[in-house]
């Protein structure tokens, strides 16, 4: 697992980070949801075109079954990631260096093929006065993760949030993943790594920094910036 650090660069070239990148990402308000009967019909049509037989005894319940569970898969569409992370805490007594949690392991759906991808996240975030629950860190990874997805905009999105919600002094992600839409299917390269990962803040003006974070998610430990 490499990622290249990226060079420091002048503030000017700094761009925003584009709401959507952290707002709900899911149906317009004028686009009415389709029923529950409605999704269970479309799997039957799905196993009439592979060439199955929707009412043979063994796929009898496989629609109810598959909506069932794309409830469970996709249910980041219901979740708001503000309020994941509303709660912080203020006693760090004086804490002031980057807060890293690592191999957060997350699923999700490429949405080119609706196929899975699954992997582990690593964050760090450095706190100005007050920190988030670790396990909140954890939960808003799955808010993204349980929605149809891109690994560049899951890595995007997750960053925006903390960012925009904690207002930290910098934000690190790094994201890396195994796609079945390139595993198991088209060239089928079992095995491959994507890596993502998106700074801002202090890690993105200062490699040294960055080179911290990548350090400690290798397990490596690395000195202090500017020791």
């Amino acid at each position: 697992m490499d990622a290249v650090i990226k060079p420091l660069r002048s503030k000017l070239d700094k761009t925003e980070v584009p709401a959507a990148e952290i707002d709900q990402a899911g149906v317009r308000p004028d686009q009415p949801r389709p029923t529950r009967e409605e999704a269970e019909s479309a799997v039957k049509t799905l196993l009439s075109y592979i060439g199955e037989n929707p009412s043979r005894e063994g796929l009898l319940d496989t629609p109810r079954r598959m909506v069932e569970a794309y409830d469970e898969l996709f249910q980041g569409y219901h979740q708001c990631p503000a309020e994941v992370l509303n709660r912080t805490f203020g006693e760090t007594a004086g804490y002031d260096d980057f807060v890293l949690i690592r191999d957060i392991e997350f699923h999700s759906h490429c949405e080119h093929h609706v196929m899975p991808f699954y992997g582990k996240a690593h964050i760090a975030y450095t706190p100005v006065d007050r920190v988030v629950g670790l396990s909140k860190i954890a939960r808003l990874v799955d808010a993204f993760a349980h929605r149809l997805q891109t690994q560049e905009h899951l890595t995007a999105q997750i960053a925006a949030a903390l960012d925009k919600v904690l207002q930290p002094r910098g934000v690190a992600v790094l994201l890396e993943a195994e796609h079945t839409c390139m595993s198991v299917r088209g060239i089928a390269k079992h095995g491959a790594k994507t890596v993502t990962s998106r700074f801002t803040g202090m890690f993105y003006d200062n490699p040294d920094e960055q080179n911290r974070f990548l350090h400690m998610v290798r397990g490596i430990s690395a000195p202090f910036a500017g020791a």
